[in-house]
């Protein structure tokens, strides 16, 4: 029997008991909240908002404020001085480092030792205990664990803290019995420089016995192609003949999907995606041929969720208490049991970490109610909505894909933004892409993506319409490497860190371009 086999029977207890996200979704739900109320009410932030008095949601909900960083950044700043007791019980010693898509502004996420083991490791062992479970012949423990991260922060780091990206936080302190099926070594995997990471875990893993990968997928396919030059072989599965699934996450796999296939030629190669964001775990792919992921109701978060029409309005009483805020206001914001299929939301958490009805900056869709699965389409500030055509990086996603398999195409990767007015009184999307594979015609590349668009968003259809309001998308070719000397030069090149796909104003395309332009 495989070593697989043996460990597989461990993963037993906990895959017969997460099929309560099936029977009993809402019981978890409650069981959550309740927990975060007892564990918080004697912490500065509990107090304050009454949590002893706190008995069923309605109580939450009027007594506990929505929260954007800037509502809680004064409270985490003394947190990261060493202050204990303001938003979580005790001290809260690392902060995942986060400037989110939009944003150039350092957001620091508190991690709490319950947050780091409930949700983040206990995510991660679910997503190997739902892959054996749909996969019987497995051998994933027969090898090693290509796991790709960030570095730590010291220039953040104050007397009471300590600060990194989360995947650094994660492997810093990862049980040591983890490393023993884990690779490249720790002192690689925290380093800060990509380029020299990206080299010195091509060596480090070329001749080891790889099963599967975990990370990135943009960063992750940049190790891999390393992987390929120094091995001088034409697939990757020649190098790594075992190699089974890839968790990947933090950004839409749909863009490299046809990259990988063509790289790992073989059947037996699966994918699975995972929703680990700084702020907490909260979703994984628990069917292969569903595309959608489980929302996880047992980590000690609380999910609440806006709809995105209604979310500037509600987002505009962050910080406010809410008795103070209308009532219309507050009855848009709704917990699970509130849910329907096919609405976009904004989604908000409260969590083991200290983070209180927080608007995480991510949108969602669900897909079903039964059990309640979803796909993420955006963020609350990564969208182009200039013209009142309420474009998000979903619909770009799915047209994007549209296109490419109309032509031949394969994306590596891509920005847009509003062009307001040109010299022609003309106003536009622009559209700069990094092509893997060109198309076989960029002007029917663009017919194709500017349709699909229409056809999936009636407000873009509607702005479109005889290209009074918008004009056919600009489609810009970018030189190869471009979106990775870009991130390179804001120091920002690994880990975490994301291309802005969709951004309603143009200082990302503008510093793009003018790099483009040079070359």
């Amino acid at each position: 029997m495989s070593l697989t086999g043996i460990i597989r029977n461990a993963f037993i207890p906990r895959q017969k008991k997460l099929l309560l996200h099936n029977s009993a979704p809402l019981q978890l739900q409650r069981e959550a909240l309740e927990h975060l109320v007892e564990r918080a009410k004697h912490t500065e932030y509990g107090q304050k908002h009454s949590f002893n008095s706190i008995k069923k949601y309605e109580d939450f909900s009027k007594q506990v404020p929505l929260n954007t960083y800037e509502e809680l950044k004064d409270d985490i700043h003394r947190m990261r001085h060493g202050e204990q007791n303001i938003l979580w019980p005790g001290q809260v010693k690392w902060y995942a480092k986060s400037s989110g898509t939009t944003n150039d502004k350092s957001k620091f996420i508190p991690v709490s030792p319950e947050g780091l083991n409930a949700m983040h490791y206990k995510g991660g062992r679910d997503a190997v205990a739902m892959y054996l479970g749909n996969n019987t012949k497995s051998r994933i423990f027969d090898g090693r664990a290509l796991i790709l991260g960030g570095s730590h922060s010291p220039n953040y780091n104050l007397p009471g803290s300590l600060v990194g990206d989360l995947s650094a936080i994660l492997i810093e302190n990862i049980s040591p019995l983890a490393n023993l099926v884990r690779v490249p070594c720790k002192q690689t995997a925290l380093l800060s420089d990509f380029e020299l990471k990206r080299d010195r875990i091509a060596h480090e893993t070329i001749e080891k016995n790889i099963t599967n990968l975990s990370g990135v997928p943009s960063w992750m396919l940049s190790v891999l192609m390393r992987v390929m030059e120094l091995s001088g072989k034409k697939y990757l599965n020649e190098v790594w003949p075992n190699l089974e699934v890839f968790f990947h996450g933090g950004v839409s796999f749909t863009p490299y999907r046809k990259q990988y296939e063509q790289l790992i030629v073989t059947p037996d190669m699966h994918y699975m995606e995972t929703y680990n964001a700084s702020e907490g775990f909260f979703g994984l792919q628990n069917d292969p041929s569903d595309a959608s992921m489980l929302l996880m109701l047992d980590y000690g978060v609380f999910y609440e969720f806006i709809p995105t029409d209604k979310f500037d309005e509600s987002i505009s009483t962050a910080g406010v208490e809410q008795q103070l805020i209308e009532p219309e206001k507050q009855a848009c914001i709704v917990p699970l049991e509130g849910v329907e299929p096919g609405v976009n939301y904004a989604m908000l958490i409260s969590t083991t970490c200290g983070l209180w009805r927080y608007v995480i900056g991510d949108t969602i869709r669900f897909t079903s109610v039964n059990p309640y699965k979803f796909v993420i389409t955006g963020r609350t500030k990564h969208f182009i909505n200039a013209f009142g055509e309420e474009l998000i990086v979903d619909n770009a996603e799915q047209g994007l894909a549209h296109a490419c398999r109309e032509t031949g195409a394969e994306v590596l990767e891509y920005t847009a933004a509003p062009v307001f007015m040109d010299n022609n009184a003309k106003c536009r999307h622009q559209w700069l892409i990094e092509f893997a594979q060109q198309p076989d015609s960029l002007e029917r590349f663009g017919n194709l993506l500017d349709k699909k668009l229409q056809e999936i968003n009636s407000d873009y259809e509607a702005k479109r319409h005889k290209d009074i309001t918008l004009q056919h998308p600009e489609i810009i070719c970018a030189r190869k490497g471009l979106f990775e000397d870009w991130m390179k030069s804001r120091g920002k090149l690994g880990g975490q860190n994301k291309v802005p796909r969709l951004s309603n104003s143009r200082q990302y395309v503008e510093q793009l371009m003018s790099m483009n332009d040079k070359e």
